[in-house]
């Protein structure tokens, strides 16, 4: 099968959606799925405003139809709404081509959060947009539930999945040189330094111990001047920040609005436990939803969430993360894939 998959968000930007695709895409090969990615880095493009390390197509749609065109895939799958996500859309329902679509990021909510968007403008403007999908992928049954009840149709799950093997199990945490001399117990935050991740609820603990941050944003400056007694770590490469996971005693997972949480899983795969709030992509992740959490504690008050995280077993956590290897997680995207068109005209 050929494949053209275009997205908003791929390297050297650095979140859960570009890891997901990115080990999506090495994961289809094997396969037989030729797959062709069509990103930012191919099109003139400039930073999004207000929110740096990530760069946006500017009027992408001559190059990227003329792109699809010279492909002549047998599908193809759209991952973000952003510039080019837009032109995909308007070039395939101009050829009549089916499509699938992908629904990774709560955007609403960002909006919102940064520019007082109301949720109810953004969720019309991305209903609009997944409208014509021959399905819509979500990742969690609970995003499902709250899509469906704001009108989007074709919804299809799609959960995701962690590399067990660059992860690694480690029955007790690790002592590595980037964390020697400072205090135990270490508490870990990964992520976008962000508005929409809710990051102050994690920084206002003063947690005994060390509380560390690996990553980057828009907040990052402002932030650091606010917590200096926080160790901001910054962008690590993918090797040693399975290292930092690997060496932390709680992963601390603050964010209300994600439609997974794909670092949870990573630091769950290396042993440590996460603390979170009991919404969407915690309650999927750790199973919540059921009421049997593993791997972690979920609660309202964070504060105690963290603490009742020092019963929780390195194995458990890691047994959680083994229901979300990679097999699973490409052959339910690649079934959820349809043809351009049942009889390939169109093209």
């Amino acid at each position: 099968m050929k494949l053209a998959l275009i997205t908003d968000a791929w390297h050297p930007q650095i979140n859960g959606v570009v890891t997901t695709l990115h080990e999506l895409v090495e994961a289809l090969g094997p396969m037989g799925v030729q797959v062709s990615v069509l990103h930012p880095g191919q099109f003139k493009n400039r930073p999004c405003p207000g929110y740096a390390g990530i760069d946006l197509a500017v009027r992408p749609y001559k190059a990227l139809a003329a792109m699809l065109d010279a492909l002549q895939p047998e599908a193809v799958h759209i991952a973000t709404e952003g510039p080019l996500g837009w032109a995909a859309r308007k070039h395939c329902l101009k050829r009549g081509w089916k499509f699938t679509t992908a629904f990774h990021t709560k955007f609403p909510e960002i909006l919102k959060a940064a520019l007082r968007v109301p949720l109810f403008v953004g969720y019309g403007l991305f209903r609009h947009f997944h409208r014509p999908s021959s399905g819509v992928m979500v990742p969690t049954h609970g995003v499902l539930d709250m899509l469906k009840s704001r009108g989007f149709q074709a919804l299809k799950p799609w959960t995701h999945g962690v590399d067990l093997g660059l992860f690694e199990h480690h029955a007790q945490p690790l002592d590595i040189p980037e964390l020697k001399g400072h205090a135990r117990p270490y508490a870990l935050y990964v992520g976008r330094v962000s508005y929409e991740k809710n990051i102050d609820a994690y920084l206002d603990l003063k947690l005994p111990g060390t509380q560390i941050v690996c990553g980057v944003g828009p907040l990052e400056e402002q932030l650091k001047s606010r917590y200096p007694k926080v160790l901001w770590m910054g962008v690590l490469p993918r090797h040693k920040l399975a290292k930092v996971y690997a060496a932390a005693d709680v992963f601390v997972f603050p964010s209300r609005n994600e439609t997974f949480g794909l670092v949870m899983l990573e630091a769950m795969a290396c042993g440590t436990p996460v603390a979170a709030y009991p919404v969407d992509g915690p309650l999927q992740v750790l199973g919540g939803s059921e009421g049997q959490v593993q791997g972690g504690v979920l609660s309202e008050d964070l504060r105690a969430a963290v603490e009742g995280c020092q019963a929780v077993s390195r194995s458990e956590a890691r047994q959680r993360a083994e229901a979300f290897g990679w097999p699973k997680t490409v052959e339910l995207f690649v079934k959820n894939l349809v043809p351009i068109s049942t009889n390939q005209t169109g093209r």
